[in-house]
């Protein structure tokens, strides 16, 4: 799950979607919206909040990660597919480390600090390979941010199943089902101040209480809503909506689990 400190990654999903609709949109530009999004007044300092909390989050916390080197056999071991909710997370070997990327985003850059755990080079990210006796993996567990989301390893025929179902939604233009009714329970719910958790994966809810300060009071300055317009579905197959409030607009990301939890949910600046 994402936050403030991924907003580089946000504003880069911003402008692939935005690309994708034949709206052209600057690095500069797409970091200057995600900032006001978030609640900062600008890039400088979201920036400099970002710098601040990096020695204290991620340089402590992964000061004993030491890089080794694992031979080419080890690495090609966990190169495949896997399956992360409704997307697929390829993991490739490039050289002397693994490369990791959901179906939608850029690759991520990861090296071995043990026998079956990886750190994320740019980003505060780490996968650990559950591998069975004959030490073949099974699955990886992504760890972001504190939450733990593990991934079955999946073939290459369901990893393309899922993926052509994604790009036929896209294609076709249709909204998942429920995705508008939990949209609207979700934004009420959070400009009310009291998020419904129970409704949200585990790792969505723990970000919803890190940025509930930031988001409630803006939510609630745009007043009730007045209506939610199906706009498309992203990359990643999330349902894309303009949501217009009686004080302001906004565009929101959503997706649903097959247990019918929101298991990503993310605002941008809306018309």
């Amino acid at each position: 799950m994402r936050d403030f400190r991924d907003a580089k990654a946000m504003a880069q999903t911003l402008r692939e979607a935005l690309n994708a609709r034949s709206v052209s949109l600057t690095v500069s530009e797409s970091l200057e919206l995600i900032a006001k999004v978030l609640g900062f007044t600008d890039w400088n300092v979201l920036a400099a909040k970002i710098r601040s909390t990096g020695p204290g989050s991620r340089d402590n916390a992964e000061s004993e990660d030491r890089e080794i080197q694992l031979s080419p056999v080890v690495l090609d071991r966990y190169a495949g597919t896997y399956q992360f909710h409704n997307v697929v997370f390829t993991v490739a070997r490039e050289a002397n480390q693994l490369s990791g990327r959901l179906s939608g985003q850029g690759a991520v850059s990861y090296f071995a600090v043990s026998q079956t755990e990886f750190v994320g080079r740019d980003i505060k990210v780490r996968l650990r390979f559950i591998l069975d006796p004959s030490r073949v993996p099974t699955a990886v567990v992504l760890n972001q941010h504190g939450n733990d989301h593990t991934m079955p390893r999946i073939d290459a025929a369901a990893a393309l199943e899922l993926q052509h179902a994604i790009e036929t939604r896209i294609s076709s233009r249709s909204a998942a089902p429920g995705t508008d009714v939990a949209l609207r329970r979700l934004i009420e719910s959070v400009a009310s101040g009291q998020p419904n958790y129970a409704e949200m994966s585990a790792g969505l809810a723990e970000v919803t209480r890190q940025q509930l300060p930031r988001l409630q009071p803006g939510l609630a300055d745009m007043g009730p809503i007045t209506s939610i317009e199906f706009l498309g579905v992203g990359p990643q197959g999330q349902d894309v909506y303009s949501v217009w409030h009686q004080h302001g607009a906004s565009h929101w990301h959503i997706a649903l689990g097959t247990d019918g939890r929101i298991i990503t949910a993310f605002v941008t600046a809306g018309p």
